[in-house]
């Protein structure tokens, strides 16, 4: 009987949803080298918005090595909702360091960073919250592809395409079974309002390992994002609209 349950045990599971993600980002440049980083979250599931799944608020401080190359380090709070069986609310402390590049190329544009995530995750037992936390690091790797739909390439009422792929990875001494987290693979439009302002649209693939390391969650999410950039530099000139920081 053993031998006979064991390929069941083993057998992998997968968990299926749709989801909806809206966020709101804003870089603004203070000087020739500082600057400020915020983007903001809501997360909905369960027939793509029926339920609060996830809300997050991220803040950083950049340093412009070049107009092209940025460092930026930050702090960011997610609050997880309620999911499953599980009817209390799961807050996350995340500090996060982050590596950020443009390349600009005749009929393209491609956006890459490397971020790491300090995850610190208030503890649930037996449906309440503790006062531990567990923790674990995280990287990802995101690179964002974009090629101009019309003639207007580039500029401002020019219709884009966007190809973009992150994928995550834990590690730490509490990580046993996930070292690998996640794959977001997104396809959609981008159009630019001005050359600060732009908004993005379109269909991600999430693709999960959950912790439990025999779970998986296979999501489909219409995710919509709206970018827009300040410069506070005097004269300065239009700077590029970044590209998805989710």
């Amino acid at each position: 009987m053993l031998l006979l349950t064991r390929p069941v045990l083993a057998q992998k599971q997968y968990v299926r949803e749709q989801q909806t993600w809206l966020g709101i980002f804003n870089q603004t440049r203070f000087s020739q080298h500082w600057g400020s980083w915020t983007d903001l979250h809501l997360r909905l599931h369960d027939h793509f918005v029926q339920a609060s799944y996830q809300t997050v608020a991220r803040v950083g401080l950049t340093y412009y090595l070049t107009d092209d190359v940025r460092l930026t380090g930050g702090y960011a709070y997610v609050h997880h909702y309620p999911d499953g069986a599980r009817t209390v609310g799961q807050p996350e402390h995340r500090p996060w360091q982050q590596v950020q590049w443009f390349s600009k190329f005749p009929k393209a544009r491609l956006m890459q960073w490397v971020r790491l995530e300090e995850r610190f995750r208030r503890t649930i037992r037996q449906n309440e919250r503790t006062d531990d936390f567990d923790f674990n690091y995280r990287t990802r790797y995101n690179a964002a592809l974009f090629l101009p739909l019309t003639k207007r390439g580039f500029e401002p009422g020019g219709w884009q395409f966007l190809l973009n792929n992150e994928v995550m990875m834990n590690f730490g001494k509490e990580i046993r079974l996930n070292y690998f987290d996640q794959n977001r693979l997104f396809a959609g439009v981008v159009y630019p309002f001005s050359k600060h302002a732009q908004l993005q649209a379109g269909y991600m693939h999430l693709f999960q390992q959950l912790p439990a390391g025999s779970t998986y969650r296979n999501q489909h999410t219409i995710r919509v994002f709206y970018f827009h950039n300040f410069d506070l530099r005097p004269a300065a000139p239009a700077a590029p609209v970044s590209s998805p920081a989710p």
